[in-house]
């Protein structure tokens, strides 16, 4: 019997902000050539990262008892959250951040924007840490305004699996989004329905996971109402799709859709 892969924790953040038009999520299109899910957009996210589970002195609004026991798991909880805005930076250049003070990081002096775009460059080529950055510039990651949002496991089969913590988080003003060129080849901000029409009509690629959490969450007007949204799910459930062989041909079914209890 073939060994069945663990999937690895990964977290990812709905960032999102408000427009006349109403609020807008951040998208990035993944590199076409990337050997997961190329070619579509995604919100900002990857794998947790060892040193995740280590940043309990860098963050505010947060610990790791009360993070673990939203997300429903007996410790580490806090190394999603981090995750979630670590990616966030590395993959869409935006910093959920505070300094000693409690005021929101914003790059709107002079030569910010090009300062923190070189170390930026410097995390993604592992010349030096996220912690490590955020100790020296003598900062803390804002969980305050961070909601847990949903919980997806990837099927068995595929050679990579993900355990999955989705988050959502308002963006950090006076700061400038901006694809990595090199996993993601694009960003976008978007308004949930008009993501969701778009990908209706074939034009706006998006996996199964970002469709039905952009969904969730499509209805509302304001990016607040998203976030008190999220604060008030009581309880959040695991959705776990499977991979089945139906009439001949490999689908991926969720949980409650035909075939999925077989």
């Amino acid at each position: 019997m073939a060994e069945i892969l663990i999937p690895r924790p990964a977290a990812t953040v709905l960032t999102i902000r408000d427009t006349p038009k109403g609020y807008e999520i951040l998208m990035l299109r993944r590199n076409l050539r990337s050997d997961f899910v190329g070619g579509a957009h995604v919100f900002p996210g990857g794998a947790v990262d060892e040193t995740d589970a280590e940043a309990h002195d860098l963050v505010v609004g947060l610990d790791d008892v009360a993070a673990s026991r939203r997300l429903g798991v007996e410790r580490d909880g806090l190394a999603f959250y981090v995750a979630s805005l670590r990616e966030l930076f590395e993959e869409a250049g935006l910093l959920i951040a505070c300094d000693e003070h409690g005021d929101a990081v914003t790059f709107t002096q002079p030569g910010d924007l090009e300062r923190w775009a070189a170390l930026r460059r410097s995390i993604n080529a592992g010349e030096i840490g996220f912690l490590e950055l955020l100790r020296e510039e003598g900062l803390r990651l804002d969980l305050r305004g961070v909601e847990y949002l949903a919980h997806w496991i990837t099927p068995v089969g595929p050679p990579r699996r993900y355990d999955t913590r989705f988050f959502v988080a308002l963006a950090p003003e006076g700061q400038v989004a901006t694809h990595d060129a090199g996993e993601t080849v694009a960003d976008i901000w978007v308004r949930p329905n008009d993501a969701l029409a778009a990908e209706r009509r074939g034009e706006f690629e998006m996996i199964r996971p970002t469709i039905m959490n952009m969904e969730a969450v499509a209805h509302f007007e304001a990016a607040r109402e998203v976030l008190a949204y999220a604060r008030g799910l009581e309880s959040i459930p695991t959705i776990a799709p499977r991979i089945i062989n139906r009439d001949g041909a490999v689908v991926i079914v969720h949980p409650g859709e035909a075939g999925y209890d077989e």
